[in-house]
């Protein structure tokens, strides 16, 4: 229970690093989208080797892919919902929906030295719902996290992952509540908040779920496994390549090849 406490903590201290950084510091556009690549990559390697491989272990390929489009299909729902969410910030420069580049939730202008925040930047929205749509990721992530040390797998490829999928996250979420004129302990303590939560996720998936039926196991991993993919689809890769150009290929070369290194470990 101790090491997935650790594991929990290291895994959500990404998000407190990147609110730091994000309140206080703007980066290059290109850092930013090569830091989102090699989350991207790391995050390719945890859901083949560390998720979807376990799921599929534990309860069959039926039963793993129903999990996995069923986790793909809840994210890709609610991705959209606060896509509109934070669009809705755009209406005063409004294009149609079919325009918007990217996810208009991961505004990564608002933490970017050589670009404005957007309007849905400056009216909070991209921050509340990327914020959100931390949580609504790392819940499932970490909860696998958990089941995975409880099992006694090893776990070090998806803690890379979350960690490194956290960090830009939290530094973009940050800087667009920045950009709304919240205060900086708000905007930590909302963080750390959900820092907190993804803690309990990995503790209660290394205790109760640990212990219970191998095929009942197999669908939280498998929805970890979906949604992860759908923002990897939705989110990550999108955004990333808009602001970074053919360059992030190399980094989410990078990303896949350390979290492959550590899943072997």
């Amino acid at each position: 229970m101790l090491m997935s406490l650790w594991f929990g903590v290291i895994a959500s201290s990404a998000l407190v690093l990147g609110a730091l950084i994000g309140v206080r510091f703007e980066l290059p556009k290109r850092l930013l989208a090569m830091l989102l690549a090699f989350a991207a990559g790391s995050l390719i390697t945890a859901l083949a080797f560390e998720l979807f491989e376990d799921a599929y272990e534990h309860g069959g390929i039926i039963r793993a892919a129903i999990g996995l489009m069923v986790g793909a299909v809840v994210f890709t729902v609610l991705s959209a919902l606060l896509d509109r969410w934070a669009q809705a910030g755009e209406q005063k420069h409004a294009k149609p929906a079919d325009e918007f580049e990217g996810s208009a939730k991961l505004d990564t202008d608002a933490a970017a030295s050589d670009k404005r925040p957007t309007s849905a930047s400056t009216k909070g929205a991209a921050g509340m719902a990327l914020l959100a749509a931390v949580t609504l990721d790392g819940v499932p992530e970490n909860v696998a996290l958990g089941i995975s040390l409880g099992e006694g797998t090893g776990g070090l490829a998806l803690l890379a992952a979350i960690f490194v999928s956290n960090l830009p996250e939290a530094l973009v979420g940050s800087a667009s509540m920045r950009s709304q004129g919240r205060s900086t302990a708000s905007i930590l303590g909302l963080w750390l908040a959900c820092a907190a939560l993804l803690v309990i996720a990995v503790v209660v998936g290394a205790g109760p779920l640990s212990g219970t039926d191998p095929e009942a196991i197999s669908l939280p991993l498998a929805f970890a496994a979906g949604a992860v993919i759908a923002s990897l689809a939705d989110t990550l890769m999108p955004e990333a390549y808009e602001h970074g150009g053919p360059a992030v290929a190399l980094s989410t070369a990078g990303g896949f090849v350390l979290a492959f290194f550590l899943s072997l470990t």
